[in-house]
């Protein structure tokens, strides 16, 4: 009996398990068409979601709808914009209402979300984008809930990795709440609940460009009083932390058709100082266990009255210390008599009359005393600024009497004593009659050393202020192997600080020596024990907000390898573009000037260059530039100097900003000065001179060559010119890549007494008059393959036949005068005229004969090649 038991219990258990199975399948398509309904009877805008699934498992007993993938985008007037996003949307429901018919509505218990975005943007008519409920709908009397395909009954609700933006593009206020996690638990089905919630998000907040908060961690777990029927929210229990300083909150929240009503107190719940530290972001601050405080620090505040379209709730938050102190652990300086005293009040309930009095803020570290002291009013308008700073402070003491992250401690003193007053549309408006900026700053016996263990040692800096500009009066530093000297002035300073507009400035710099390499940032790679990927690099772009003018010299610059002597210019930045004018530098025995420009505006990173070489070594510039070695890799051989003049423009890699070889085109024209050919050192003249066996490079004269180079799609095509080598004429052209692949054509016109010791021999034995009629043979020589590994061919059989021609021809001429001579006597000597012609005949054929041979052996001995 116990064993039917079993079996028929087994059997029950393995078609329940079916069963759980099958469901989700059977009414997939009823869930599919039952969101789809819902979502088209509800909403005016482009909602798509990737699959809809169900299953039985995850909140057994009850089931779980999930839908990936939801989107809900915008149609006019905020066309394309993004609504929400989700990236998973599960609702829990009941297993009985899944067998619903089509007009029933599915009653939703439970909501959870993960990875989403929810964007909500008013334009500057005032116009949200959320309002997306069908027109026609939204207009008509309530239907009963039993025609609704949805219905909600939530008794708890999750969302994960949420963001939530918030723009209004009239009042120009951005907040962005980011990380959002919040959950609540409560029975929705009842009018009246108490829910209770967790909370932790990331803050934000600009207002007209200016940042207030960025990214300012909350966290919120409050049970909070809920009335339906009244729309009303009241704080219970709560525990709030901003960063790590907490706060408490008593009184209400509701929502009206108009408006939304504030009636809200708040307070740190201790008055110790410790709650000012919490205050500061977890990525400037330490763990608060130890530290040691005197003194108080409190906030407290209200917000009370109505927000709606034009007003906001009447507030006024008060931030005080007084006489305070701090010293960590382990840390052997400590900050003390600070004083804080800040308001941000409204007194109004009209937003633009909120102002912030920061009537004092100071500290002091041992004997250095610094202070500080802001009032900002007419904020949502044209903020109006009233600032000052004053005081010293050793920065040394920073990191001993605060755990400030550094991995090199910061050395140097900074003195401050500057005061402003200004409105932010003087500023955008460059009305520098509205700005009232005095005082000076400055840093002295400034040391910084950065993990790559680079140190920058600043000995002296002065800064001048004044209404219309900041005067850099001094700068005086060390780096590595570089020593510079700057000074000059910066404009739009404030422009550029909270308007986003161009920094501009216009600076003169001298150094004694500058190494490049001291300001270069190293990309290193990921060491390979380590599991973190490397970052793709990014690519490099010149600041779109700069606007400014570097005037330079310096006695000796450092570059890769190179040492540049002398060097002076003009360095332009601007609209994402760096121009060089008359840049001049000593180098390679003489001097190079530079004018260019290169451009990051462009996705593809651009550059344009003219280029004069005067009087610099050849061999020197061709071996020691890289792109010149590309250009003409055989110069590098060449002892002399050279006057030359080079465009080039091209693509630059955006990653590092150097040339793509294959995108350069431009021209080059050179004139070679007292020159000689050290044809040792090169592979491709060897395998010249080894098959044409007369060329004796070292005697090569190329003073006062002029070339004529262009190169395009990474090709560089050299123009024929004519070389000179005794009274032997040369015509060199042809094209190599920047790959070295070549493929070059030499033309010799070369005279018969060039071919050997028999060709002299032969020449001898004619008279001088016949002598001087051979014409120079021309021989033409191809270089294929790449400079590296040459390979050469010539025309010999064109010479041979060329040469042979020549003499063949002349000993013709000759036999032909003979013959004509000998043709009087046969008029008087018939039959002896007949054998003296025979005889002619014969001999004319022999003499042809032995030239022909004579000639083709000479041409073959030549060129090392054995006649078979």
């Amino acid at each position: 009996m116990l064993k039917k038991v079993l079996k028929i219990s087994a059997i029950v258990i393995v078609v329940f398990v079916a069963a759980l199975f099958a469901i989700p399948f059977l009414f997939k398509d009823q869930i599919k068409a039952k969101i789809v309904e819902a979502i088209n009877e509800s909403v005016d805008a482009k909602v798509s979601f990737a699959d809809a699934d169900l299953s039985l498992f995850k909140n057994f007993p009850n089931a779980t709808v999930g839908i990936e993938k939801l989107i809900i985008i915008n149609k006019a007037p905020f066309e394309g914009d993004t609504l929400v996003s989700v990236g998973e949307l599960n609702l829990k429901m009941s297993v009985k209402e899944l067998f619903k018919g089509k007009e029933e509505p599915l009653s939703i218990q439970g909501i959870s979300s993960t990875n989403g975005l929810i964007n909500i943007i008013f334009n500057k008519d005032g116009v949200g984008n959320f309002d997306i409920a069908l027109k026609d709908k939204k207009d008509e009397d309530k239907k009963d809930e039993a025609s609704k395909p949805l219905a909600l009954k939530i008794q708890n609700y999750k969302i994960e990795n949420f963001t939530f933006r918030y723009i209004d593009q009239g009042s120009k206020i951005k907040m962005v709440i980011d990380s959002l996690n919040h959950e609540g638990t409560g029975d929705f089905t009842n009018s009246k609940l108490d829910l209770t919630t967790k909370s932790t998000a990331k803050v934000s907040l600009d207002m007209d460009k200016m940042n207030y908060m960025k990214n300012v961690k909350l966290t919120l777990d409050a049970v909070l009083g809920i009335d339906l029927e009244k729309s009303k929210y009241t704080f219970k229990e709560n525990k709030a932390l901003i960063n790590q300083l907490p706060l408490e909150f008593d009184g209400f929240i509701q929502m009206t058709e108009k408006a939304q009503i504030y009636d809200l107190k708040f307070k740190t719940p201790t008055s110790s100082f410790t709650n000012f530290l919490g205050l500061i972001p977890s990525a400037y601050a330490s763990s608060l266990e130890g530290v040691k405080t005197t003194g108080d620090f409190t906030v407290n505040g209200f917000a009370k009255g109505e927000l709606t379209d034009t007003t906001v709730p009447k507030f006024n938050i008060e931030i005080a210390s007084n006489n305070s102190s701090f010293q960590y652990p382990n840390l052997p300086k400590s900050v003390q008599n600070i004083v804080i005293d800040t308001k941000i009040i409204n007194e109004t309930g009209i937003l633009n009359d909120t102002y912030v009095n920061l009537d004092k803020l100071s500290f002091r570290i041992d004997q250095d005393v610094f202070s500080a002291k802001a009032n900002i009013k007419n904020i949502t308008v044209n903020p109006i600024i009233d600032a000052a700073l004053k005081g010293t402070i050793n920065l040394a003491n920073l990191s001993k009497a605060y755990p400030i992250k550094m991995d090199k401690p910061l050395a140097g003193i900074l003195k401050a004593d500057v005061t402003t007053n200004f409105d932010m549309a003087s500023v955008e408006k460059s009305e520098y009659q509205n700005i009232k900026n005095a005082g000076t700053m400055s840093l002295s016996g400034f040391k910084y050393t950065d993990e790559n263990n680079k140190s920058m040692n600043i000995s002296t800096a002065l800064v001048e202020f004044n209404p219309s500009r900041i005067n850099l009066k001094q700068f005086d530093a060390t780096t590595g192997k570089s020593d510079i000297s700057i000074n000059g002035v910066l404009e739009n300073f404030y422009g550029f600080m909270f308007k986003k507009q161009e920094l501009k400035g216009n600076f003169n710099m001298s150094s004694k020596q500058l190494a490049v390499d001291d300001f270069m940032t190293s990309g290193e790679p990921a060491k390979a024990e380590t599991k973190t990927e490397a970052k793709p690099a990014e690519a490099m772009k010149i600041p779109a907000f700069l606007n400014c003018t570097l005037n330079a010299k310096a006695t000796t610059v450092l570059y890769d390898n190179l040492k540049l002597q002398d060097v002076a210019g003009t360095l332009i930045i601007k609209d994402e573009k760096a121009t060089l004018q008359n840049f001049k530098t000593n180098i390679f025995g003489g001097s190079i000037g530079l004018n260019g420009a290169v451009s990051t505006k462009e996705k593809v990173p651009t550059f344009d260059m003219n280029l004069g070489f005067n009087q610099v070594y050849i061999a020197q510039t061709f071996t020691q530039l890289e792109m010149m070695k590309k250009i003409a890799p055989i110069a590098g051989i060449i002892n002399g100097k050279l006057n030359s003049t080079i465009k080039l423009n091209g693509n630059l890699d955006a990653k590092e900003l150097t040339p793509d070889l294959k995108s350069i085109s431009g021209d080059l024209l050179g004139q070679l000065l007292s020159t000689t050919v050290n044809a040792k050192n090169s592979t491709v003249l060897n395998s010249l001179t080894s098959n044409v066996k007369f060329l004796d490079l070292n005697k090569l004269n190329l003073n006062d060559l002029k070339m004529a180079l262009t190169f395009d799609n990474g090709k560089v095509n050299v123009k024929p010119f004519d070389i000179k080598y005794q009274d032997i004429k040369a015509t060199v052209g042809g094209t190599h890549g920047f790959d070295q692949n070549m493929n070059y054509t030499i033309k010799l016109d070369v005279p018969a007494k060039y071919l050997g010791t028999e060709a002299n021999n032969l020449i001898a034995k004619l008279s001088p008059a016949d002598a001087a009629k051979l014409e120079n043979i021309p021989i033409n020589a191809l270089m294929t393959g790449n400079f590296s590994n040459p390979k050469i061919s010539t025309d010999m059989k064109a010479a041979v036949s060329n040469l042979t021609t020549q003499l063949v021809n002349q000993q013709k001429e000759k036999l032909t005068q003979k013959g004509t001579s000998a043709l009087t006597d046969l008029i008087n000597k018939n039959t002896k005229a007949k054998d003296t012609t025979q005889a002619a005949k014969t001999e004319k054929e022999q003499k042809t004969q032995e030239v022909t041979k004579k000639a083709s052996d000479l041409l073959n001995g030549l060129f090392k090649k054995k006649n078979p």
